[in-house]
C-alpha cells in the first residue's frame, strides 16, 4: 500500500528452500492477540502493505509479510526475478511461507497465527493452508480465483507449448492477453491499464509508478500460479482442512481478476458445501481488485481486525 506514514521493519531470513527472504515486520501496540502472516499478490511486494500492517498493529497483531520469490528483494539461487523457480516453484513458495510460519512460533510461541493472502497470495495462503492445516488459526482469501476451469486447462496446454518453444525463464506471450490485458480492456474509459485494481486514482498511479510492480510473469511461474488454482480448487485438498477452521473470504464486484465476484461466490459455496462451519463472505458491489487500496479501505480494514480479533479470541480460548 502506498501514502503510509508507518514503516515496517526490514530483515531477510533464509528458507529451507535456499532462498533469501526479504521480510518485514511490525509489532502489536500493547499485548498482542496474534500474529497475521501476509502474501502479497502477482507482480507487486510486501512494501505495499505497510498501512495494512500499521493498522493491525493498533488493534493487538503483530504483522509479518515477506516477498515471494521472483519478487521484490528476496532473492534464491534457483529464482531470477519474475521466476518462483525452473522446477517445482510452487512448493517452494509454499515451504517459503511456512518458513516464516516457523520464525513467527520461535518469536511468538503460543499466539494463534492468521494466514492473510490477497490475489495470488490468497492461492498461496489458502495452499499454504492445505499443506499444513493445523498453523492457522484463520485463513483469509482476498481477491482470489480458484474458478480457472477449461480456460484454464487451456491456458496451462498454451504455456507448456510456450515453455518448449521460448524457455521457462522469458515472459509468457499469451496469458498476459488472458490476464491483465484482458482485465484493463474491462473498465470503459480507462485513464490507465490498471483502474481495474482501485477506484481510488492515487493509489493506481502509486502502483504504476513503482518499479517493482506491475511487470509480466515468466513462463514458469504462471505455471506454477495454476498449479496453486488447481490445488485449491481441488475438494479432495480442501477437506484436508479442519471443518472448524475460520475462511475469510473478500471480492469485488468490479474485479475482473475474479469474474467480478463470482469465483468468490464459487470458493465460499464450496466450502459450505464441503462442511466449513466458519465461512465470512463478503462481497463489495462496487469494489475492485485491491480491497486493501479501495476507497473503502479503511471499513474494510476495520472489519477484517474484527473478524481476527474474534478468531484469535475463540482460538485462545479453546
Amino acid at each position: 500500500m502506498q501514502h503510509h506514514t508507518a514503516s515496517m521493519h526490514e530483515e531477510s531470513i533464509t528458507s529451507p528452500t535456499g532462498a533469501r527472504l526479504a521480510l518485514r515486520h511490525s509489532p502489536a501496540s500493547g499485548a498482542a492477540a496474534g500474529v497475521v502472516q501476509i502474501n502479497h499478490g502477482l507482480a507487486e511486494h510486501s512494501g505495499r502493505y505497510a498501512r495494512f500492517a500499521a493498522a493491525l498493529n493498533g488493534a493487538g497483531f503483530h504483522a509479518y509479510a515477506h516477498d515471494h520469490r521472483g519478487h521484490g528483494a528476496t532473492t534464491a539461487p534457483d529464482a531470477r526475478p519474475r521466476l518462483f523457480a525452473a522446477q517445482g516453484g510452487a512448493g517452494k513458495v509454499i515451504a517459503d511461507v511456512d518458513a516464516v510460519h516457523d520464525l513467527i512460533a520461535t518469536r511468538h510461541p503460543g499466539l494463534p497465527v492468521i494466514t492473510f493472502g490477497h490475489s495470488m497470495g490468497g492461492l498461496i495462503a489458502l495452499n499454504h493452508a492445505v499443506a499444513h492445516p493445523l498453523r492457522s488459526a484463520g485463513v483469509a482469501v482476498w481477491n482470489a480465483n480458484f474458478s480457472a476451469g477449461l480456460l484454464g486447462r487451456i491456458g496451462q496446454m498454451l504455456l507448456a507449448w510456450e515453455r518448449f518453444r521460448l524457455g521457462h525463464d522469458v515472459a509468457s506471450r499469451i496469458v498476459p492477453k488472458l490476464t491483465f490485458q484482458a482485465w484493463a480492456k474491462s473498465v470503459a474509459n480507462r485513464r490507465t491499464d490498471f483502474d481495474w485494481l482501485s477506484r481510488d486514482p492515487a493509489e493506481v498511479d502509486a502502483y504504476v509508478d513503482d518499479p517493482l510492480c506491475g511487470w509480466d510473469a515468466s513462463v514458469a511461474m504462471w505455471q506454477d500460479v495454476f498449479r496453486l488454482v488447481f490445488t485449491g480448487a481441488d475438494d479432495v485438498q480442501l477437506r484436508r482442512l479442519p471443518r472448524g477452521l475460520p475462511l475469510h473470504i473478500r471480492g469485488g464486484g468490479r474485479d475482473p481478476a475474479t469474474d467480478f465476484a463470482k469465483a468468490t461466490h464459487s470458493l465460499a459455496k464450496r466450502c459450505g458445501a464441503i462442511g466449513f462451519t466458519d465461512v465470512t463472505l463478503a462481497i463489495d458491489p462496487e469494489g475492485c481488485h485491491e480491497s486493501l487500496n479501495d476507497i473503502n479501505k479503511d471499513a474494510v480494514t476495520a472489519e477484517f481486525i474484527g473478524w481476527a480479533t474474534r478468531v484469535c479470541g475463540q482460538w485462545r480460548g479453546a
